[in-house]
């Protein structure tokens, strides 16, 4: 796996997936004149800035208005445009559910949802903007693609895939710049897992990720290996349609024993997602790191990845707590 060189370097790039996301619409912009964006009053935030400069005729600003903003798109989706609706993930998918369900997905509309601000790194902020929740909501929709990319080049490309689809999907995106650990010539598919980190010796556990919480367990199992304990890790940045094979596969290689890692509550999510599978075609020991059914506060990304215990001292704990099962 073609990866970031200074992945291990204490000066590896830093860079928001909602950055890399801004580049990916304006290379789906400019592939597709169909491509639209609309936002509720986070332009910025969002990163829409950039398509609304150089595509100002197909922008379209809704203002605080989220659950008419996915109705609008609905519509655009069925007209022949490809919309981009984006916002903070704790109002879309948050706010505007209903409409996601009913006017998006029900309909099978071509409409892109893009959640930024998610999971506690959100920051100060607090616990009202700290969506926590959003993988789940989305992930149990019918005919929904659920995306959380690694880093900012995922992302990027993320953004350029989806727009080549015809069904709903969800992005996930994130606040704070996190750590590039992709390179340009990763390759990048929906629906397919990747291995991101290989021991030198056989594995015995397994770490399934996504979101830059993969760098987190890269670090960690490089940290694990270091005394003497193997573990792979699997960057699943598709959850819907989840990579069964890819999963199964893993998950024989690793020693059948694994932990699920997100910056999101342990319930519904991608570990849910996961687990829900191998319960039905291959019975595994799990460990769960994430919000353990709680909100958010506020705080320094930082202290709130630790406090939560989703940083790679936690991880290796949950490493070491499977190998005793």
């Amino acid at each position: 796996m073609i990866l970031n060189p200074k992945i291990f370097s204490s000066d590896i790039e830093m860079k928001a997936t909602r950055e890399g996301f801004s580049e990916g619409l304006l290379l789906a912009g400019d592939e597709n004149k169909n491509v639209v964006a609309l936002c509720a009053d986070l332009t910025e935030s969002v990163k829409m800035d950039g398509f609304t400069k150089k595509y100002p005729e197909r922008f379209f600003e809704m203002g605080i208005a989220e659950q008419s903003m996915a109705s609008v798109a609905s519509g655009m989706a069925a007209m022949g445009k490809v919309p981009f609706i984006g916002s903070y993930a704790v109002f879309s998918p948050g706010r505007n559910w209903e409409q996601i369900r009913t006017t998006i997905c029900y309909n099978n509309a071509n409409v892109k949802i893009i959640g930024s601000h998610s999971g506690v790194t959100v920051g100060e902020d607090g616990g009202s903007h700290q969506c926590l929740e959003d993988i789940a909501l989305a992930r149990v929709l019918p005919n929904m693609t659920v995306i959380v990319p690694c880093d900012a080049i995922e992302a990027k490309k993320a953004t350029v895939a989806m727009a080549k689809t015809n069904t709903p999907a969800y992005l996930r995106l994130s606040r704070p710049k996190t750590a590039v650990i992709t390179a340009e010539e990763t390759p990048f598919e929906i629906g397919k897992s990747q291995v991101f980190f290989t021991p030198k010796e056989k594995a015995v556990a397994g770490i399934v990720a996504c979101g830059h919480l993969v760098y987190d367990s890269i670090k960690a199992a490089k940290e694990l290996e270091n005394e003497g304990i193997f573990v792979s890790v699997l960057n699943l940045a598709t959850i819907k349609p989840l990579d069964e094979e890819g999963v199964l596969q893993f998950v024989e290689s690793s020693g059948g024993k694994i932990i699920a890692v997100e910056e999101h509550q342990k319930y519904g999510g991608m570990g849910g997602a996961v687990a829900e599978f191998l319960a039905k075609n291959r019975p595994t020991p799990m460990e769960f790191i994430g919000a353990d059914d709680v909100f958010g506060q506020s705080g320094t990304p930082d202290e709130l990845i630790e406090r939560y215990g989703m940083g790679a001292s936690s991880i290796k704990e949950a490493i070491k707590r499977i190998l005793e099962r």
